[in-house]
C-alpha cells in the first residue's frame, strides 16, 4: 500500500486567482493606510526614548548580546557595512512584492493566504508602534552605536528624525523588516517542494544581521516580529488540498457503475 504524506503541489487551474485589479487596490490600500497609521505616531519624542532606555535595559536583562557587537563585525570592512545599508534600503518592499506575485502567478491559494497573514502581521505592528514608540539603538546615546545610515549610506531616513514627514523613525518595534522577511521565507517554504527550500531562511537571517549592524533595530524588535507573526499563523491557517482530498473529488465525477444483479448471467 502506498502511503503519502506530504500535501500534492497546488495545480495552478485548481484554485481560481483573485481579480488582479481588486488584489492591487487591496495590497496599495492596505500599505496607504498602514504608511499613514505610522505617521500619526509620529511626534511622540520624549515617550520614544524613554522606552528606549526600557528595552536597552530589559535586554540586558535577559542577557541578550549587545547590537554593538554585530556592529563592530560590519565595521571592519566599510563595503560590508555600505552593503548592509544597501540591503536595509532597497530589498525589504520589493523581496515581499516579488513573493507575492510569484504567488499570485504560480499558488493562487498560497498567495490568498499569504496575504491575509501579511495584512494581519501589520496591522498588529502598527498597532504596537501608536501604543509603544521606540526610538532605535543608534539614537541612544547609552548604546554607542553609529548611524551606519548616515554616515556610510544610503540611508531611507532624515538626519532631523522629529522632522522627518517621509518616516516615523520612532516606530522600532516590532519591526517589520525582519517580520516580512520571515513570512516570506516560510511563505516560499510552504509553496514550494525542493530539498533545498530552508535555504529560503537566509533572507530573514541577514535581514536580522543587517537590521541589528545598522543599529536600527533592537533584538527585541525582531523577536517581537516572530512573536506576532506566530500569532498570525495559528489563527490564518494554510487550507492544504492533499492528494487524497484530490483523489476524492476525482472519484465523485466518475459515475458509478451499475450494480451487479444477483444471479445475472447464469
Amino acid at each position: 500500500m502506498e502511503c503519502r504524506t506530504a500535501p500534492a503541489e497546488e495545480p495552478a487551474a485548481a484554485i481560481p486567482r483573485p481579480p488582479l485589479v481588486r488584489e492591487l487596490l487591496l495590497v496599495a490600500g492596505l500599505f496607504l493606510v498602514y504608511k499613514s497609521g505610522r505617521l500619526l505616531a509620529n511626534g511622540h519624542t520624549a515617550e520614544a526614548f524613554r522606552n528606549a532606555h526600557d528595552v536597552w535595559s530589559w535586554e540586558r536583562a535577559l542577557g541578550l548580546p549587545g547590537e554593538g557587537s554585530v556592529q563592530s563585525a560590519l565595521l571592519h570592512d566599510d563595503t560590508l557595512v555600505h552593503l548592509a545599508n544597501v540591503y536595509y534600503a532597497t530589498v525589504h518592499f520589493p523581496a515581499t512584492a516579488a513573493f507575492l506575485v510569484w504567488l499570485y502567478l504560480r499558488r493562487p491559494g498560497h498567495y490568498v493566504w499569504a496575504r491575509r497573514v501579511l495584512a494581519a502581521l501589520t496591522a498588529a505592528a502598527l498597532l504596537l508602534h501608536l501604543a509603544f514608540p521606540l526610538a532605535p539603538p543608534r539614537m541612544l546615546d547609552g548604546a554607542h552605536l553609529l548611524d551606519t545610515g548616515q554616515v556610510y549610506g544610503p540611508t531611507v531616513y532624515s538626519a532631523t528624525p522629529a522632522t522627518d514627514s517621509l518616516a516615523n523613525q520612532f516606530a522600532a518595534m516590532p519591526s517589520l523588516h525582519f517580520g516580512w522577511a520571515l513570512m516570506v521565507a516560510v511563505g516560499l517554504i510552504a509553496a514550494t517542494r525542493s530539498r533545498r527550500r530552508l535555504l529560503w531562511l537566509l533572507h530573514p537571517l541577514v535581514t536580522l544581521v543587517v537590521i541589528v549592524g545598522t543599529a536600527n533595530h533592537y533584538w527585541l524588535d525582531a523577536i517581537a516580529a516572530g512573536v506576532l507573526l506566530a500569532a498570525a499563523l495559528a489563527v490564518i491557517q494554510l487550507p492544504h488540498r492533499t492528494a487524497t482530498t484530490a483523489g476524492q473529488r476525482s472519484r465523485a465525477l466518475v459515475p458509478a457503475e451499475e450494480p451487479v444483479l444477483a444471479g445475472a448471467g447464469r
